[in-house]
């Protein structure tokens, strides 16, 4: 079935709207996480599949995947959350490059590279049927990755051979390992750092005995490794930070889209623009970031009317300021895990050393959540979504129309649970 299909299923925009007259949509539903990785993305999860189960485990009942560049498995994504009795969510995540402010040296939502911004598109609809100018825009972002990770892969294995480890892996191999560990086909993979990393780490590990690995890893980082020698994500980590970043011996800058590019791929898409907040998952907070007043003024001078948080980076103290202010300023506020690492977190979002979320940015969170869920619904029938300002024809406040997609977003869902039993 198509993925959109199970949201269509719900009923007529007619009947939900109707409905959505008498829901909330402001208090704190079930649990609920927008933002994971699936693969054959670097997840902690092996298949989609784990991740629903994991999802269903912990009584998740909205789900959101924002893959990089490619949707093909958001079908499976899908219908084995329409299994489970879950809602799916469909984004995407862009990374981009402002000019300006890398000019000024401004970190926005990386710490560690000036200029460099993060976007989401959240609650895509129309990766199946993208137009050409969308389909040149996706293009051009997988060529220029691709290029990167086989420039880099070939200089790892460079690096490798130099300091004795004869490690012959190139961007095929690599990819090919992904497939291998996914059961994907080579096409729907987009090679990340991780992915490289996990490859030269499992080769030396079959290659270099345990007892051996810390000076061979001295030799390869020019520094002895604070991993154990048996830690695999460790030392991937460190693969990653002293040979693969800016300023080490493998590292091949990016080729990025501009904020503004990004924006219209989201469009053509049918998704929100989500810009998503470090805060003080940064230390010292990024200076675009510096002030949650200051971040909600230039959100909305540029159009951004959502955003998205990573909670298990952030205080709840400052979750609370960021999210308070962001949400009175008239941005809608979500909440995700990513699960992007080896590691397996909960897939419940809490705060930074699993400190629960606060009850106040729950209730945000899942408005956010039903907002989505409704410009997903809408999408889905080819109507309007949750539009940027200028966008918007009828005169409708930044707040008032929060309020009202998150009200037809709790109906959505509701009907959602019921049309499966499980409301």
């Amino acid at each position: 079935m198509d993925a959109l299909e199970i949201i269509r299923q719900i009923g007529s925009v007619e009947e939900l709207e109707k409905a959505a007259q008498s829901c909330g949509g402001r208090d704190a539903g079930p649990a609920f996480n927008t933002h994971i990785h699936l693969p054959p993305n670097f997840s902690a999860f092996e298949t989609v599949q784990e991740a629903i189960e994991q999802a269903a485990a912990e009584g998740l009942k909205v789900l959101g995947a924002g893959n990089y560049y490619d949707f093909t498995v958001y079908e499976s994504f899908a219908e084995g959350c329409r299994r489970r009795g879950i809602f799916p969510l469909f984004h995407t995540e862009i990374i981009t490059l402002d000019e300006p402010l890398l000019r000024k040296g401004i970190r926005i939502n990386d710490p560690g590279n000036p200029g460099k911004m993060y976007l989401c598109g959240k609650g895509i609809s129309r990766w199946s049927a993208l137009n050409p100018r969308g389909r040149e825009l996706l293009a051009a972002i997988r060529r220029n990755d691709a290029e990167r990770m086989r420039q880099m892969i070939d200089k790892l294995s460079e690096h490798f051979r130099r300091c004795g480890l004869p490690i012959e892996l190139d961007d095929r191999a690599v990819i090919q390992r992904v497939v291998n560990r996914h059961r994907c086909e080579p096409s729907t993979v987009t090679l990340q750092e991780r992915h490289a990393a996990q490859a030269f780490q499992e080769v030396l590990f079959e290659k270099v005995p345990p007892a051996e690995r810390i000076g061979r890893l001295t030799a390869l980082f020019g520094t002895a490794p604070k991993s154990a020698p048996q830690d695999a994500v460790g030392i991937q980590n460190e693969i990653r930070s002293h040979l693969m970043k800016a300023g080490k011996p493998c590292f091949v800058p990016e080729t990025f889209l501009s904020p503004a590019q990004a924006e219209e791929l989201i469009g053509h898409l049918g998704g929100i623009v989500c810009y998503p907040v470090l805060a003080d998952g940064a230390s010292p907070v990024c200076e675009f970031e510096a002030s949650p007043e200051e971040l909600a003024k230039t959100l909305l001078q540029r159009g951004y009317r959502m955003a998205e948080f990573i909670s298990i980076r952030n205080s709840p103290d400052v979750l609370v300021r960021y999210v308070r202010t962001l949400r009175q300023a008239g941005i809608a506020v979500t909440v995700g895990t990513e699960h992007n690492m080896l590691e397996k977190p909960p897939l419940e979002p809490a705060c930074l050393k699993g400190v629960p979320l606060p009850e106040e940015v729950k209730t945000l969170f899942w408005e956010g959540t039903c907002v989505l869920a409704a410009h997903q619904f809408l999408s889905a029938h080819g109507k309007e979504g949750f539009v940027r300002p200028e966008k918007m024809s009828d005169g409708t406040r930044r707040c008032d129309q929060i309020e009202r997609f998150a009200r037809l977003g709790a109906a959505v869902l509701q009907r959602y649970f019921e049309k499966l039993g499980r409301g």
